[in-house]
């Protein structure tokens, strides 16, 4: 099966040719739309060495570039002695295996094999795969890349064509036992994806219980936003967790929580998750869900943004876009306008400050703003805090157990077999002891 995740098809040590076509509908920066592209290359590790840009009202159907744009490409990746085409924008099967016939027809013979197509879904598959370190994170990722390969498995089995073509009619010994090993190796494929589907739901379900289970007990914030906006550096600083950090984009994959003390007192559960980017591909979205499940769930989303960053307005939108698409985008959200300590930041934050007055600058590394974000968690805490007085037999020390574990008790109160205890609870841990005909709520009010 490891023929079947396209580890081929990495692009680590390569020479890349990037191609951006523009359409009507494009999310990219109209300031620099092969930037990003040319970030996430990098992080995946090629070398940039051309760059195409194409406007079009639409795709073309064989190629999407169209055959004399695929020309251009082809004697700039052989000018730059290329070894692979990434495009912005995702393909087909049949755009790539047309786009690899027409550009490696225009390459020497000599160079013993013709370059590469990568479309932009690919390359961020690639990009996961290297960067996924738990069980689950790597489940996520093979599902994610064996859904993307199944409907281009024909066109990875595109040698048989040339090996049949060579002689007359389609040849014996080929056509047979290359439509064999193409079915068997979909056969395997399917039967891999459902095994996957299985065993992540599995993990799925769990982690939704333990979301739900923990935000019952708890005030729970999320910490969302761009890759490499300086979500995990803001995480380590607040909870002092030791996060991998690092400048490239999805240096995280997995999601983090921590208890992080935001009073004497209070606590509240933090998490960390994977950096959003524009154009997120549709499988990775589905086979993260239960990664973003944190995000879905939360009581409060802080939205970190890279304010100097040249593309920020274009990530602040992605942002939003991918909320919107997990259905996230009604969570209450604080947005935190980070790395102002560089020129840049400085220079930008103005702007950003007027667009969004209750916006809080920081700086994650240093530390900056760390006060007024405190402050602005705990003003939310409390809007969805009550402070009660509840009554129960004194004898019940289940009920007792969960009332010290989910509340925060500040007097307790003995009268021969029952108990007065007064706490501040969640409204979620209120609602569950409300239910419970043991307790007895006798005051509540706002803290």
């Amino acid at each position: 099966m490891s023929d079947l995740k396209r580890t081929e098809l990495s692009v680590r040590q390569e020479r890349a040719v990037l191609v951006g076509v523009i359409l009507p509908d494009s999310t990219a920066d109209p300031r620099e739309p092969l930037g990003e592209l040319e970030s996430l290359v990098k992080t995946a590790g090629a070398k940039v060495v051309g760059t195409i840009l194409q406007r079009r009202q639409k795709p073309d159907a064989g190629t999407y570039v169209g055959s004399g744009k695929a020309k251009e490409i082809a004697e700039l990746a052989k000018k730059h002695n290329a070894d692979v085409v990434i495009f912005d924008n995702d393909l087909s099967p049949g755009q790539i295996g047309g786009l690899e016939r027409l550009i490696n027809k225009e390459i020497d013979a000599e160079r013993g094999e013709g370059v590469k197509i990568l479309d932009r879904s690919e390359l961020i598959l690639d990009i996961f795969a290297t960067r996924a370190q738990t069980h689950e994170a790597k489940l996520q990722v093979e599902l994610a890349q064996m859904q993307y390969t199944y409907p281009r498995l024909a066109r990875m089995w595109g040698h048989l064509e040339r090996i049949a073509g060579s002689g007359s009619g389609l040849g014996i010994g080929t056509r047979g036992p290359g439509e064999t090993q193409l079915e068997t190796d979909r056969r395997l494929v399917r039967k891999r994806i459902s095994n996957l589907k299985s065993e992540i739901s599995v993990i799925q379900a769990r982690k939704s219980r333990l979301v739900e289970d923990r935000n019952r007990a708890h005030f729970t914030v999320c910490i969302v936003g761009y890759t490499n906006a300086g979500k995990s550096t803001l995480f380590n600083t607040l909870t002092s967790a030791g996060t991998y950090a690092d400048d490239k984009l999805f240096a995280t994959l997995d999601t983090k929580t921590r208890a992080w003390r935001i009073e004497r007192g209070s606590e509240v559960m933090l998490s960390d998750t994977v950096g959003f980017v524009r154009d997120l591909p549709h499988n990775l979205v589905a086979s993260f869900k239960a990664t973003l499940e944190e995000a879905v769930h939360a009581d409060l989303l802080l939205h970190v943004l890279d304010v100097g960053h040249p593309h920020a307005e274009q990530q602040f939108k992605s942002v939003h876009e991918v909320l919107k698409d997990i259905g996230a985008s009604d969570r209450p959200e604080i947005l935190l306008l980070n790395k102002i300590d560089t020129d840049e930041g400085q220079e930008a934050y103005p702007v950003w400050r007027t667009l969004h007055p209750q916006a809080i600058p920081i700086s994650a590394r240093h530390g900056t703003g760390m006060a007024e974000l405190v402050e602005a968690v705990i003003a939310s805490v409390r809007g969805q805090q009550l402070d009660v007085t509840l009554e129960a037999d004194v004898s019940n020390g289940r009920l007792l157990t969960f009332i010290e574990s989910h509340t925060r008790v500040y007097d307790r109160q003995f009268t021969d077999s029952r108990v007065l205890i007064k706490a501040i609870v969640g409204k979620r841990t209120l609602a569950d002891l409300s239910r419970n005909d043991q307790v007895e709520v006798k005051m509540v009010k706002g803290v």
